[in-house]
């Protein structure tokens, strides 16, 4: 693993920066397989690459995936694919069949073994694996990534390529990918932004204080590690 930190003044140049290596990556391969993440910061991504690169990425030769999902409706308010349709998909042109949604609305254990199978069909293997060429992941405040949380570190070692988890908080079902899967992708890129975050990084990245309790700490990709962040949450 080769690890890259980039930081920036504001999450708006975090994603800025980001989509300038997001079209590079993209541009380096036939078919690039992705592992799209919800939260803020990816919601200025998508916005970023809906204004200034719908033109100057070969769409076509992407897949979208989601590195986790709420158990709700497509177009509830908590869906990451509702986020991403209105920031980037129905601004850009990309064949339907590429679009792979974890579906919320049905039964969760198995649209988590149907989501599993669908990802075994398209992404290709490393060491039995699924080797997605990115995955994009957020980081909460607790250092949790996709919907491993601190409370289910299991999902880190699980022998299962997707898994049902539960918020801590909320209680609220999520399908999320698990940590093997991660670990098996080319590129991992963190977008973590805000200073809320910025203890869970300094533990994290010094290997100090509670690290090995954070979900994101666990995170070895196979390839490239990157950490894309702002002033606040790096310092």
């Amino acid at each position: 693993m080769k690890t890259h930190v980039n930081i920036f003044t504001s999450p708006q140049a975090v994603a800025e920066a980001f989509a300038v290596f997001f079209q590079k990556w993209v541009a380096d391969k036939n078919t690039f397989t992705v592992a799209l993440s919800g939260g803020s910061t990816p919601k200025l991504l998508f916005r970023q690459l809906a204004e200034h690169y719908r033109e100057r990425i070969a769409w076509d030769k992407l897949h979208f995936f989601w590195g986790d999902e709420r158990c709700v409706p497509p177009d509830h308010a908590d869906s990451n694919y509702r986020m991403t349709d209105e920031m980037l998909l129905r601004h850009i042109v990309m064949p339907p069949e590429n679009i792979h949604r974890i579906r919320g609305e049905a039964e969760p254990v198995l649209e988590a073994e149907r989501y599993a199978a669908e990802i075994l069909d398209i992404v290709p293997l490393k060491d039995g694996w699924p080797a997605f060429d990115l995955i994009l992941l957020g980081m909460g405040e607790d250092g949790h990534i996709a919907s491993i949380f601190p409370d289910q570190m299991q999902l880190l070692d699980t022998s299962k390529v997707c898994a049902v988890a539960t918020h801590p908080v909320s209680g609220q079902q999520r399908i999320t990918l698990t940590g093997k899967v991660i670990n098996h992708a080319a590129k991992v890129a963190f977008l973590v932004t805000g200073n809320s975050k910025r203890q869970v990084v300094k533990d994290i990245q010094g290997k100090t204080g509670a690290w090995e309790k954070y979900p994101a700490a666990h995170i070895k990709a196979r390839g490239d590690l990157y950490w894309f962040m702002d002033e606040q949450a790096a310092h």
